[in-house]
């Protein structure tokens, strides 16, 4: 297990090189400046058209429902374990690079939802489809159906095998681990290694509820967000807002080791110095911000796609919004409740890091503080759980032609990782949900490159039509 470990190490380090870095950063800073800066001049409207709907729009859900869908397949472990696990490899600076990536990633996800809905299609029983291949295949044009492929092939596999489920079911049997059992006290073996029962038990349950689940499609899965998301990321604010005004005397201090930890003028765990301590917090953090906002990935364009509306340019607002609301609030909130509290820096790991930040923040006893957090990271997972099961199938629907039998096979193959999941260590797990993160951008961050014209163009008509007043009121 050891040397697949390191493997996957070597491979997840390659994959997230600086030219992978690069060139997300690129991309979302080309698309800031084509789009003028959108991302701040047109925050409020987004923020507007995220609760107003569209009553002449086309399509399968509301533009909310669609951004609850995005939002419950990108506020998952990520804001919670994937965070955690930044800092403590690349130091509290990596939150800091997490925002930065969040604010170019906002250009970004922006361009994807308008390209989502100005190149979806609607196939023969009448479903809306989009996402990152259709505006490859009848944006870039045919003759680059083969990045489309590639694209549907990553995003396959980071359902299967990475960011859909055994990280967010690992991340859900952790934490019910440091609540019920954290000193392992109740164990049994298996293959040679020793697991908790609770690790099981909560494991079996969630792969039932997934399994019940995963057969009603994006009407299901949308409708369950719209009512849990809401509520769910409220929830979290709601607590780490607790532990930051209940210590805010520590935020300027907590602020000043960020900055100093990001430009390399504070030292990190294993002696790193200068250029490498930069580059470290960097990767670590624009990786774990990508994994948690998904910007660049080209996953929310899937959803976004089902929205109904008739302007590319207010879909694309709309998505954009989930990027702020992601990063900009909720992982900035577990950043900085972590670093206040130190956790980073104590021999802990995954969701422990954010178990012993909320434990000393909040002023509760610490039975009830794990339970919030518990709750939260197990609503969280099993939410992002249901809306990777809809992207995956999405992707193989595309590379299969909608072939129902290889559907049945990809739910069973689906139910099946989230039932291992438990079981892999932390960092094998995240490694593998980088890698296939990584693997899903190229293509999608090569089209967004390549369309970036027809975003700035739509933009501009769009922006002048609202100012000639020809844009119809619940548009």
């Amino acid at each position: 297990m050891d040397s697949f470990n390191q493997i996957v190490k070597l491979v997840d380090d390659y994959v997230w090189g600086v030219p992978l870095i690069v060139l997300i950063l690129a991309c979302g800073l080309l698309l800031t400046c084509r789009t003028r800066f959108l991302q701040v001049s047109k925050l409020g409207a987004a923020l507007k058209y995220m609760w107003k709907e569209e009553e002449t729009g086309h399509g399968e859900v509301s533009s909310f429902a669609a951004l609850c869908t995005a939002l419950s397949a990108t506020v998952g472990t990520g804001n919670i374990v994937g965070v955690a696990t930044a800092i403590a490899a690349g130091g509290p600076g990596a939150l800091l690079w997490m925002e930065v990536a969040a604010f170019f990633g906002m250009a970004t996800k922006y361009a994807e939802g308008l390209l989502a809905i100005k190149y979806r299609v609607t196939d023969s029983r009448g479903n809306i489809l989009g996402g990152p291949f259709y505006y490859i295949e009848n944006g870039m044009g045919n003759r680059w159906k083969w990045l489309a492929n590639l694209f549907a092939i990553f995003g396959l596999l980071a359902g299967l095998m990475g960011i859909g489920t055994i990280t967010q079911i690992n991340g859900i049997t952790s934490a019910a681990n440091n609540f019920f059992d954290p000193d392992q006290v109740h164990t049994f073996q298996i293959f040679g290694q020793t697991y908790t029962w609770t690790t099981m038990i909560t494991g079996l349950l969630i792969t039932l509820c997934v399994a019940l689940i995963v057969i009603g499609g994006i009407k299901r899965i949308a409708a369950a967000s719209e009512l849990i998301v809401p509520f769910m990321i409220v929830a979290y604010v709601v607590s780490c807002l607790i532990i930051i005004f209940t210590h805010v005397t520590e935020i300027p201090a907590a602020i000043v080791t960020i900055v100093k930890s990001a430009f390399g003028l504070r030292p990190i765990a294993g002696g790193a110095a200068g250029i490498s301590i930069v580059l470290l917090s960097m990767r670590n953090g624009i990786a774990r911000g990508i994994f948690s906002n998904e910007a660049g990935l080209g996953s929310a364009p899937i959803a976004a796609a089902a929205a109904k509306t008739k302007e590319p340019v207010r879909q694309g607002l709309v998505t954009m919004t989930g990027t702020f609301i992601d990063t900009i609030i909720v992982c900035t909130m577990t950043g900085l409740s972590i670093v206040m509290a130190g956790s980073y820096a104590k021999d802990l790991k995954g969701v422990a890091i954010t178990t012993d930040a909320f434990r000393y923040g909040l002023p509760f006893p610490e039975k009830v503080s794990a339970f919030i957090l518990m709750a939260c990271l197990a609503v969280f997972a099993f939410t992002t759980i249901l809306g990777w099961n809809y992207y995956s199938e999405r992707c193989l629907a595309y590379l299969t032609g909608s072939n129902k039998t290889a559907a049945m096979l990809f739910r069973l193959l689906y139910v099946a990782a989230v039932f291992i999941g438990p079981y892999l260590t932390v960092e094998v797990v995240w490694n593998l949900a980088d890698i296939f993160n990584g693997l899903m951008a190229i293509p999608n961050v090569t089209a967004l490159i390549y369309l970036s014209g027809v975003v700035s163009s739509e933009t501009k008509d769009y922006l002048k039509r609202l100012k000639a007043g020809k844009v119809p009121e619940d548009a």
